[in-house]
């Protein structure tokens, strides 16, 4: 008796080449190579900062933790993670105190000089730190400030506030002004409508720009550095001075221990900054709130 079968269908998924043109495995291969130098410096660095004698070989002869402690206390750290939290807080709290209403000018009124003002406010950014933290640092000393926190909080505040304003300005840009008109015309008060209204069509924004100047104080080092001391250095200072003090004789691996903890203190702020905002969602927001009203 003969017998016939069906042909199945061929439901096979199409085997699919990795074709790439010679410049894109070029720069992936650059990026792998990025990466792996900078895992390797990380890696290396923590390793020193647990071993207690490490001269040859890939791993220490023997680990512990004492380095830490030690670093601690040495160069007492207790002290320096304060001052550089409070630097960096003061300057996040008064550069959007300053800059988001500042944007707000910017983005909503016309006046002369205003691309100017612009130019100025952009020019602290773009330009080396070290070119206006010279002078600054002179001022600091010729008004008796030198070596304060206060000296440290006013010199981080000349690329902080510019900073919050160019960040600031294009986002109340895309926020649609009949939603202040409206506002007005129903008798809200210019403060009223700037906290009630903007305010929460703001906070994405807020908080992007004030994370990115808490990141940008901590690590800020040519500005601290010139008008800080001792009583008020940052961490970043503090592991500078420890790597010079004594024409550099301290030990090794109490400098990889606060260049640790300098790295993982970093590491926390984006992990934090990450969990609340996406900052490539903040236009999206914006323009979500748009078409709903």
């Amino acid at each position: 008796m003969a017998t016939t079968t069906a042909n199945a269908p061929d439901t096979a998924a199409p085997v699919r080449r990795l074709v790439a043109a010679p410049s894109t495995w070029l720069v992936w291969a650059l990026t792998a190579v990025f990466f792996v130098f900078l895992v390797g410096i990380l890696v290396s660095v923590v390793i020193d900062s647990v071993g207690r004698q490490w001269f040859t070989g890939w791993l220490p002869a023997e680990f512990t933790t004492e380095w830490y402690s030690r670093a601690w206390a040495r160069f007492d750290l207790t002290h320096v993670v304060g001052v550089t939290v409070g630097v960096a807080l003061t300057v996040v709290v008064i550069s959007i105190l300053i800059g988001v209403p500042a944007s707000y000018v910017l983005a909503r009124r016309d006046f002369p000089g205003k691309r100017l003002v612009t130019l100025l406010f952009l020019l602290p950014i773009i330009i080396p730190p070290i070119t206006y933290g010279i002078p600054l640092a002179t001022v600091m000393y010729n008004v008796g400030l030198g070596r304060t926190v206060v000296a440290v909080v006013l010199v981080n505040l000349v690329p902080s506030v510019p900073f919050v304003i160019l960040t600031m300005t294009p986002f109340i840009e895309q926020i649609n002004p009949a939603i202040e008109s409206a506002a007005r015309m129903s008798g809200a008060r210019m403060t009223d409508v700037f906290v009630r209204i903007l305010g929460p069509l703001l906070v994405p924004g807020i908080l992007a720009a004030g994370i990115l100047v808490l990141v940008r104080t901590v690590g800020m080092f040519e500005l601290t550095f010139l008008v800080s001391g001792p009583p008020s250095d940052t961490l970043v200072v503090a592991i500078y001075r420890a790597m010079t003090s004594a024409g550099g004789g301290e030990a090794r691996q109490l400098v990889s221990a606060m260049a640790f903890l300098y790295t993982a203190t970093m590491l926390v702020i984006l992990l934090i900054a990450l969990r609340f905002i996406n900052p490539t969602q903040l236009v999206a927001r914006v323009r979500e709130t748009r078409e709903e009203d």
